[in-house]
C-alpha cells in the first residue's frame, strides 16, 4: 500500500492520496484546500482518482473538494449526517479569512457499517462521531491477518477523531467529547496494536503507540 500525504491550508489539514502499490488507482481522502497542488500530486503517481472519501465535512477538510471531484471526475462519498454543510459550505464557516470554498452536492453518501470496494481496497467505513456529529474513519483491508490480541490489523484514515498524542476537539457545533471517547475506545476494542493511523493533523501514528502514551485516553484505561 502506497499512502503520500500533504498537509494543506492555514490550519494544517492533512490530505491523503492511496493506491496498491504500482497501481494506476487512487483514492483521495479530505482535500481540504490547494487542489491544484493535490492534483499535481496525482499527476506525479501517474494515477487516476477514483473516489474521493470523507471524514466529516469541516471546511478545512473539504475546501478542495468541489474543484478536485471537476478535474478528476471521481465521485464523492460524504458521511451522511453531513450532507447538508457540504452542499453549502460557506454557512458553516463561520471565522473570518477562510475561503471562500465551492459547495458541493456529495455523489454517494455513507453511515458507517458499509464496505466500499474501490481502487482494489475492500474499505470499511467506521461510524465515529464526537468531534462532528456524522464523522467517519476509512478502515483499509481492515480484515487482514489479526495480530497475537486476535484483533484486526488496518490502516485507519481518522480524520479528526484520534491524533498523536491528542484527540479530536469538541467545542465545535455537534461536537460531544464522551461520545468522541466511545469512538476511540470502538477503535481500539476492533483493531491491534499495530494500526497505522493516518489523522487529519499531525503526524502519522498507530493504535498502539496511542494506547500506551496519549494522555487523552487515560480515562479509557480508568473505564
Amino acid at each position: 500500500m502506497d499512502v503520500r500525504g500533504l498537509t494543506v491550508g492555514p490550519v494544517a489539514e492533512n490530505c491523503f492520496i492511496f493506491r496498491q502499490d504500482g497501481s494506476d488507482r487512487a483514492l483521495v481522502v479530505d482535500p481540504g484546500e490547494e487542489a491544484e497542488r493535490l492534483l499535481r500530486a496525482v499527476d506525479e503517481l501517474g494515477a487516476t482518482v477514483e473516489a474521493i472519501l470523507l471524514t466529516h465535512t469541516h471546511f478545512d477538510h473539504v475546501g478542495a473538494v468541489a474543484p478536485m471531484a471537476r478535474a478528476t471526475g471521481a465521485p464523492v462519498y460524504c458521511p451522511e449526517l453531513e450532507r447538508e454543510i457540504l452542499a453549502d459550505i460557506m454557512t458553516y464557516v463561520p471565522w473570518p479569512g477562510f475561503g471562500p470554498f465551492e459547495s458541493y452536492e456529495a455523489d454517494h453518501l455513507v453511515a458507517g457499517g458499509e464496505t466500499l470496494e474501490l481502487a482494489g481496497f475492500e474499505i470499511d467505513v467506521v461510524f465515529t462521531p464526537g468531534h462532528s456529529p456524522g464523522h467517519v474513519t476509512y478502515a483499509v483491508d481492515g480484515a487482514l491477518s489479526a495480530g497475537d490480541d486476535g484483533r484486526s490489523q488496518a490502516v485507519l484514515f481518522s480524520g479528526d477523531v484520534l491524533f498523536q498524542g491528542s484527540i479530536g476537539r469538541t467545542d465545535l457545533p455537534g461536537g460531544d467529547h464522551g461520545t468522541l471517547m466511545q469512538s476511540i475506545a470502538g477503535l481500539l476494542d476492533r483493531f491491534g496494536d499495530e494500526t497505522r493511523v493516518f489523522p487529519g493533523h499531525m503526524d502519522v501514528t498507530t493504535l498502539g503507540i496511542e494506547r500506551a502514551t496519549n494522555p487523552f485516553l487515560r480515562e479509557l484505561a480508568r473505564s
